[in-house]
């Protein structure tokens, strides 16, 4: 079983950084494409993921539900900007601080392909845009970016995502929402 998970995860992950990356590059940020996630194919990461893979959600998931923690998800976090929780600082002054433009972008792109990847033909962007909305309550991020993020998966339901994911209209967006007024 074990060694099948090994080629399912790897096709998987593989086929979500590809979707990352197209997205990426339709919102002007290819490089944030071509290295995202990098860090799962480390053994630390790759290893627990293949244990508990599903093919229908995170085996991050499955982890925390066996043991409490991931030690996948801590080495993700910590290693991946385009994670709210990557940003988070309890000892500073300002526990969650904007995040930069490249990576709440890219954290948009991983969003929309992590839900294409598991969801398959069934994802719908209403489908991201709630899975946020329930996301959001539970982590901690920047206000600010939150509203960025919010909006961004808003507008593809509402525009599609040719009209909402490009260089233009993501800058514009984040100096609305993320840049000080």
């Amino acid at each position: 079983m074990y060694f099948k998970n090994i080629f399912l995860h790897l096709g998987l992950i593989t086929h979500h950084r590809w979707l990352v990356f197209k997205l990426c590059c339709r919102a002007g940020e290819p490089w944030r494409g071509f290295v995202h996630d990098l860090s799962k194919y480390s053994p630390t990461e790759f290893l627990e993921s293949v244990k508990y893979y599903t093919g229908t959600h995170s085996p991050i998931t499955e982890a925390k539900k066996e043991k409490g923690y991931s030690k996948a998800w801590l080495h993700h976090k910590g290693r991946n900007k385009h994670h709210a929780e990557y940003w988070v600082d309890n000892t500073a002054p300002d526990e969650t601080p904007i995040i930069p433009y490249k990576y709440a972008v890219e954290m948009i792109c991983d969003k929309l392909a992590a839900g294409m990847a598991y969801k398959k033909k069934d994802f719908t962007y209403e489908y991201e845009l709630n899975y946020w909305m329930k996301e959001k309550e539970k982590i901690k991020i920047n206000k600010k970016t939150e509203e960025f993020v919010t909006a961004v998966l808003s507008s593809v339901v509402k525009d599609g995502i040719n009209k909402t994911i490009n260089k233009k209209n993501m800058k514009k967006l984040y100096k609305k929402y993320c840049k000080d007024n």
